[in-house]
């Protein structure tokens, strides 16, 4: 009897320890994971405010505006990014996307919206991840932007795109938004060919649907511009001749 109670209790002494083993771990896991939330956060705000602050550019302070926006970018990777890839560092990266995958997503458009305006091309994801690497404890398996977060940045990034041409377009430079035109359907038209094979493609489809309306207003607009051509007229009293109104006629004064 003696020899069944003592076993009886080493044994539940051994499931209680298990069990606290399994609640520390769960709880450490859901710290963790608030932790991420709370960097993904900031990372979305401030990678939002490189993208308006691009927004702001315009013929006369291009180079201005872009040297800010580069500098709040490398702000957010070494601030914010950094402190994301500290805690993710060495674990299963997929356990805990959801937590962070909005974050990346945003980081992912304003870094391609910045080099897009800087060089007319596209930053690829293997340009991007090597921008993590120094981030990285070398010891430790390095966080790595995957490709669906990669995509669902890059077809966000379109939007943005669609925006800035339509801006473009009212600042007179037809050439950089008829680029941007091109640009955007060139990535609409690749994404067709690879997202019915996603596997794990919901979102990403219903990005797709955005991501041609996007393409439809630029080519609408631009279209317009081309077509409408002679209906454009300087601002009235501007001293600057490439400054016009969008389908405003001719009118005596």
């Amino acid at each position: 009897m003696a020899t069944e109670s003592s076993s009886s209790s080493s044994s539940s002494s051994s499931m209680k320890d298990a069990f606290t083993k399994y609640a520390d771990y769960l709880n450490n896991q859901n710290d963790k994971r608030e932790r991420i939330v709370k960097a993904s956060r900031d990372i979305t705000i401030h990678s939002k405010k490189v993208i308006f602050q691009v927004h702001r550019m315009s013929k006369g302070n291009r180079e201005e505006v872009l040297q800010k926006a580069e500098k709040d970018l490398a702000a957010v990777t070494n601030q914010f990014v950094s402190r994301l890839v500290k805690e993710l560092g060495g674990t299963d990266f997929w356990k805990l996307r959801r937590a962070y995958s909005p974050g990346i997503q945003e980081y992912v458009e304003a870094a391609t919206f910045c080099k897009f305006c800087r060089t007319g091309t596209l930053l690829n994801l293997d340009e991007m991840n090597a921008t993590l690497f120094p981030l990285s404890d070398p010891s430790l398996e390095p966080l790595q932007i995957n490709v669906l977060d990669y995509l669902l940045g890059l077809a966000d990034l379109t939007g943005e795109l669609m925006r800035l041409a339509i801006g473009r377009i009212s600042d007179g430079e037809l050439e950089f938004a008829q680029k941007i035109c091109k640009f955007v359907r060139d990535i609409y038209r690749e994404l067709t060919l690879v997202v019915p094979s996603m596997d794990d493609s919901n979102d990403m489809k219903t990005k797709m649907d955005t991501m041609l309306q996007s393409v439809m207003k630029i080519e609408n607009a631009c279209f317009s511009v081309h077509v409408r051509g002679s209906e454009y007229m300087p601002l009235l009293g501007s001293e600057d001749p490439t400054s016009f109104i969008l389908g405003v006629p001719n009118v005596d004064i």
